[in-house]
């Protein structure tokens, strides 16, 4: 592996194997330091984190008996049920959780049920009570769209001109459907980021956001250099071509 100089975290490059061992490495290290009971794990969605929860699973990486100790969530979610298959939980929860025994009650969903200004409340209100005041999550993984999105923070929505100094919201994506996310307050408040990119088709993106302009309403991706003490960019030889 090699890392690549950046203003918004650090930019580790490897293979797909390397950045697995890598992203799990990240998160069992931070989970080692924590001071605190409750260690909060955000995961997110997309195809490469499907790919990791079955490594996880498959090269028993993470145990049930330490699976069991962590309180799992998503930091962002589209609002339909946990059975679609287009729940970002929901896959985590069939892929990760369950096969590792999680208890339910270390795992926590958005309320996608519930209208979206009420679901996100919801959701803040339990993870004030999981996290407190002042942080967010532990570890929060992410992964980063075509058009450089990030979470469900896409180009131009109010989110990223306002988001009212709330951990979390929810807004309506243009094509996309209605979407709950952490947002950029959200996300400063973070510990660890991790954001795993992968594949050539991530390459223009990955370059817009770590080589071009200042321009966070067109490349949301780049809100992360406020917080990039605490990121960590896992990207494979491909997404990194044109760094």
């Amino acid at each position: 592996m090699r890392e690549v100089k950046s203003d918004y975290g650090r930019v580790i490059v490897g293979t797909k194997a390397e950045l697995f061992q890598q992203a799990f490495d990240l998160g069992a290290a931070e989970r080692a330091k924590a001071a605190h009971s409750r260690f909060l794990w955000a995961l997110t969605g997309g195809g490469t984190p499907k790919e990791w929860y079955q490594w996880l699973v498959s090269e028993k990486k993470l145990s049930p008996a330490d699976a069991s100790a962590i309180e799992w969530t998503v930091s962002d979610e589209r609002h339909v049920l946990l059975d679609s298959a287009e729940s970002n939980f929901g896959n985590a929860e069939r892929q990760l959780l369950a096969p590792l025994g999680v208890p339910t009650d270390r795992r926590h969903p958005w309320m996608v049920a519930w209208p979206v200004a009420e679901a996100a409340e919801a959701y803040r209100r339990t993870m004030l009570i999981l996290a407190g005041p002042a942080r967010t999550y532990d570890v929060c993984f992410l992964g980063m769209g075509d058009d450089c999105h990030t979470a469900s923070l896409f180009p131009g929505t109010p989110l990223l001109r306002d988001d009212g100094g709330l951990a979390f919201g929810g807004q309506e994506v243009p094509g996309k459907g209605w979407r709950l996310t952490i947002t950029p307050t959200g996300l400063r408040q973070c510990g660890l980021i991790v954001v795993m990119t992968l594949g050539a088709g991530k390459a223009d993106a990955l370059h817009r956001v770590l080589r071009g302009p200042d321009d966070v309403l067109n490349v949301p991706s780049q809100i992360l250099k406020t917080c990039a003490d605490r990121v960590v960019w896992l990207v494979d030889e491909a997404a990194a071509a044109k760094l």
